[in-house]
């Protein structure tokens, strides 16, 4: 397969772009990935808000998620992911999408997923898990994200933004990269 989604005899083919906003937390992902939405009008779904409540209720209480614990979540992105592709809807969603295998079960069957896996410094993290209000993601279980994290490698589709030039800078970059990048 091509990356093209087949369509019925006689239809035209849509290609169609899902961007995954990764990073662990407090880089920023929910933010740029609204900045994303506000200048292309895709589809847009909160990552965070696909978690089973058990998740939550473990990350709430300081526990951080294993693989199992990831597993039903990730799919259920997966499976919003394929909803779009199959709609022809280009979208954007928040993953942490912290291991290559996660990144992999995004991906798997899905043409359109590419990553933007943001980055900051873990002073600058820290200080921002601290100010932030109303996020059942506590700072203590920064350590634990930072220790699961495995870089974006350049044979995945995407590419890794520093968000320490701000949010607005990070979408018009990725923005740009989105219009050049091959097959588009």
């Amino acid at each position: 397969m091509n990356g093209t989604p087949s369509a019925p005899h006689g239809a035209p083919q849509v290609r169609t772009t899902t961007v995954v906003v990764s990073g662990v937390s407090g880089t920023g992902k929910s933010t740029v990935a609204r900045l994303l939405v506000e200048r292309t009008g895709w589809d847009f779904a909160e990552g965070d808000d696909l978690h089973p409540a058990a998740n939550r209720r473990k990350m709430t209480a300081g526990t951080p998620l294993d693989d199992a614990d990831r597993l039903p979540w990730l799919r259920r992105i997966a499976a919003w992911v394929g909803t779009c592709e199959a709609d022809g809807r280009n979208a954007v969603v928040t993953c942490s999408a912290l291991r290559r295998s996660y990144r992999d079960l995004l991906r798997a069957g899905h043409p359109s997923v590419w990553f933007v896996q943001l980055t900051a410094g873990p002073e600058d993290l820290d200080r921002r898990l601290r100010t932030r209000r109303g996020h059942f993601m506590p700072a203590s279980l920064l350590g634990s994200q930072l220790t699961t994290l495995e870089p974006l490698t350049p044979d995945e589709p995407g590419a890794v933004y520093p968000s320490d030039g701000g949010p607005l800078r990070v979408a018009e970059r990725v923005l740009g990269d989105l219009r050049t990048r091959p097959g588009r």
